[in-house]
């Protein structure tokens, strides 16, 4: 068989699968996309209670400060984790390190579940919250890239966008979840009872919805694109070596897709919450309602956004979620900013209307622009990179932008500006829509 026979029937493989097996695909995808997460977030839905047992100050805003550092040490474990476990994933592949990663996330949310408090251990109660979002960094670094990864690499071609877009959608339900099961917690108990202990309760959740990820994840079968890449012989054993040096210019794309893809995610699930109580001075529950209607808003634009791309292209997708982006960021917060529950809902909900509208096609777009020998890697590192600047400083830079100008629209100045900037990168991305995701040189060498 030549390399052009051997490429096409290849990529019919990697495109071409009965429905039972893509739904098994999909549904493992969606529920490991939403146990990881709901895994990660919960963390910034405590911040309040966090900051008061784990960095006791007399300034409630710099307690508050510490709480949100801590969550950005998480992020920076992303990189590490993205060479690791993209290197993993192209060379040993795909399934077992997803396997893996939501069985270490799960492990490290039980633990702060468990952890004594400042006023029981002093100083070491601090020291191992950081340990546990270390190691909650490091896995989180393995699941996007890799589910995404795993679900277009089964996908049909021409469903690319609307699948890896429909199970990427499920980290927006996580905070959902969160944000309502705080909300439970906290107007179904005294403050003293959580406080106490019912603040525990979201995190040792997180243990058992590992378990049953990782038991849906084990009954899928490897992604026919890698298994053509293994057939052909053609994984390489040094991915992250191959990439940094055969596509440096589509990691940069890459980087800029996800810069403004983690500032806007993380804004609406890490920080508006956050923000519209200790800022906008709005109640807790009338924040956790509202932020949870936005990121349900988020949800559906993502699958609509990633439906689009399919039929449109994936540039003229991003860009119009760019666009909209760019000019609903400053009239969202000054909405959010009024200080009652309809205009917090009015105003989260045009800021998730856009970023989601964004969110739908990245998810594929960044992984198209790699052959599938180094897919998981070079996707990986530019992904948790930007992560890790544009996504771990979100809660932190917003409040640290309102605290030293004084303006509560001053992150909107900042995510107007990441967007313009991210909107001139894509007008240089080439189209990707059309390309198969089993490249010559997965087969031939």
């Amino acid at each position: 068989m030549n390399a052009n026979a051997s490429m096409a029937a290849a990529g019919a493989a990697a495109e071409t699968q009965d429905r039972g097996a893509l739904r098994r695909v999909l549904s493992s995808a969606a529920l490991g996309q939403f146990v990881e997460w709901y895994d990660f977030v919960v963390y910034a839905y405590s911040a309040a209670i966090i900051a008061k047992l784990f960095f006791p100050n007399s300034d409630p805003t710099a307690a508050l400060l510490s709480t949100f550092a801590v969550y950005a040490v998480g992020f920076v474990m992303r990189p590490l984790g993205g060479f690791v476990f993209g290197s993993l994933g192209d060379r040993i592949g795909r399934r077992r390190v997803l396997s893996f990663v939501i069985l270490m996330m799960g492990a490290a949310t039980i633990a702060i579940g468990l952890l004594p408090t400042y006023q029981q251990v002093g100083i070491l109660a601090p020291i191992l919250l950081v340990i546990c979002r270390l190691i909650q960094g490091l896995s989180a670094a393995g699941e996007t890239v890799g589910s995404n990864a795993f679900v277009a690499e089964h996908a049909p071609a021409e469903r690319r966008g609307l699948y890896v877009a429909f199970t990427y959608s499920f980290a927006n339900l996580p905070p959902i979840v969160a944000a309502l099961l705080v909300l439970f917690l906290t107007n179904a108990m005294t403050g003293e009872a959580y406080a106490s202990w019912g603040w525990r309760i979201p995190f040792l959740i997180g243990g058992p919805l590992a378990l049953i990820g990782l038991y849906i994840r084990r009954r899928v079968d490897e992604s026919p694109a890698f298994a053509a890449t293994q057939a052909a012989r053609r994984v390489t054993a040094s991915p992250i070596a191959d990439a940094v040096r055969d596509q440096k210019k589509a990691m940069g794309f890459s980087f800029a897709l996800a810069a403004f893809s983690s500032l806007g995610f993380y804004t609406l699930a890490g920080y508006f919450v956050s923000y519209l109580v200790a800022t906008v001075k709005l109640d807790s529950n009338s924040a956790l309602i509202s932020n949870s209607v936005a990121l349900f808003v988020a949800f559906l634009a993502m699958i609509a956004g990633g439906a689009l791309s399919d039929r449109l292209g994936r540039k003229p997708v991003l860009i119009a979620g760019l666009l909209a982006s760019a000019l609903a960021a400053i009239p969202a917060y000054q909405l959010a900013a009024q200080g009652t529950l309809a205009s917090a809902i009015a105003g989260q909900g045009l800021l998730a209307l856009a970023c989601g509208l964004f969110w739908g096609p990245v998810g594929i777009a960044l992984l198209e622009l790699f052959p599938t020998r180094t897919r998981f890697s070079a996707s990986a590192i530019s992904y948790n990179l930007a992560y890790t600047i544009f996504g771990g400083s979100a809660p932190f830079l917003g409040t640290w932008l309102i605290l030293q100008s004084g303006n509560k629209i001053a992150p909107a100045i900042y995510m107007t500006a990441v967007a313009v900037a991210v909107l001139l990168v894509v007008l240089m991305i080439p189209e990707t829509a059309r390309r198969s995701m089993v490249h010559a040189e997965d087969v031939k060498g």
